[in-house]
């Protein structure tokens, strides 16, 4: 059994990993509040079967890949037939080019497929291909394909 100094002392160390999955999938604070929880329940359960067969950082990051993209296929079932009210306001006017050009790549990669969006993540955040290809369980080869796939649709857009 982990010891409650043990799991906050993972829990601080994967933190920042943590909410940037989040933060992927949702733009909410309550929403991302309530994914980082349901991550943190599923790696505190899963911990005592974890087998060190991969790094902790790898598993973590799974982890939370998999609760963010069940959280997104439940949130797909509630709300279809749902319209969304759009409300089109900038509240920064003002805001600087690279502000404006992170905000635009935000908006496309949100566009993105779960898995898509879950490579590209992975990617940005400097990891190799074959971490990426550990965490989302498919070859070095088709994160390869994949990412030159995901860039060509976000220069499209």
């Amino acid at each position: 059994m982990i010891t409650e100094k043990e799991f906050a002392r993972i829990v601080a160390q994967h933190k920042q990993s943590i909410y940037t999955v989040c933060y992927m999938f949702s733009k909410e604070k309550a929403e991302v509040d309530d994914l980082f929880q349901e991550i943190l329940i599923n790696i505190y359960n899963g911990l005592e079967q974890f087998k060190g067969q991969s790094e902790l950082s790898t598993w973590i990051w799974r982890i939370s890949l998999n609760t963010c993209i069940s959280a997104e296929r439940k949130k797909k079932k509630t709300i279809s037939g749902k319209i969304p009210l759009s409300v089109n306001i900038n509240l920064f006017t003002d805001e600087d080019h690279e502000t404006k050009q992170i905000r635009l790549l935000k908006e496309r990669i949100s566009k993105l497929g779960i898995f898509d969006r879950a490579i590209i993540l992975l990617w940005l955040e400097n990891m190799s291909y074959d971490e990426i290809a550990d965490i989302v369980g498919i070859s070095v080869k088709n994160v390869s394909v994949r990412l030159y796939r995901i860039k060509e649709e976000l220069k499209r857009m």
